[in-house]
């Protein structure tokens, strides 16, 4: 008979590894009692429903992230000002790490951001909002000032396109990778796709701004 905790863990651990390889939509509860070998109860005891278990299997991923983060930051203290490129260093850094220690979770974190930005998931997005707005704070703040960029409108659209070049090209990584024909096709090449990535997005970030298509 599996203890309280230990069947807390394989419901999770099946459910992380069905959202990563089918997405939250195209897993059924079905299919993860049946990979963690338990009934649709324990579930609900659990995590309450399978929004519940979607929130739990995201925190699972975001929590070290943004421990890793926030231990990254304060080595630099609250006032020092970290330059862009160094900043996103920092994030490249947490995603090969959590990456390195669950191979489940960046699949699982870019699916959760994907998610977030379709209709009707206010509350997944209340989830995120209120249980890491907070936490990434700091981080955004470093973000704002290495920009440069004037305006809170201009910020946010080259914040979004920020993040959409990191979803889709981790989202994709493997595809990427087959593509590229001087590769080796390492499944492991996330370290060297960030580091192309983030001089991308540093420049990105900092670029001035276009006041006209000619």
């Amino acid at each position: 008979m599996y203890d309280s905790i230990d069947t807390a863990g394989r419901i999770l651990r099946a459910a992380e590894k069905l959202f990563a390889e089918q997405g939250f939509k195209g897993t059924t509860m079905r299919q993860i009692t049946t990979e963690a070998d338990v009934n649709l109860a324990a579930v609900n005891y659990h995590f309450g429903s399978k929004t519940g278990l979607i929130h739990a299997v995201a925190g699972h991923t975001l929590e070290p992230l943004c421990q890793d983060i926030e231990a990254a930051l304060a080595e630099h203290g609250r006032t020092e000002v970290v330059p862009l490129g160094p900043l996103l260093n920092i994030l490249a850094s947490a995603l090969v790490r959590i990456h390195q220690s669950n191979p489940y979770a960046l699949s699982v974190l870019m699916r959760c951001l994907e998610q977030a930005y379709r209709p009707n998931q206010a509350e997944l997005q209340a989830f995120l909002l209120n249980t890491y707005g907070a936490r990434l704070h700091h981080f955004l703040q470093h973000l704002r000032h290495g920009s440069g960029v004037e305006g809170e409108s201009e910020f946010f659209w080259r914040l979004h396109f920020l993040l959409g070049s990191v979803v889709f090209t981790l989202s994709n990584l493997h595809a990427l990778v087959a593509l590229d024909a001087e590769s080796d096709s390492d499944e492991t090449a996330l370290e060297p796709v960030l580091r192309r990535l983030v001089p991308v997005l540093t420049a990105g970030m900092q670029a001035p701004v276009q006041r006209e298509i000619s």
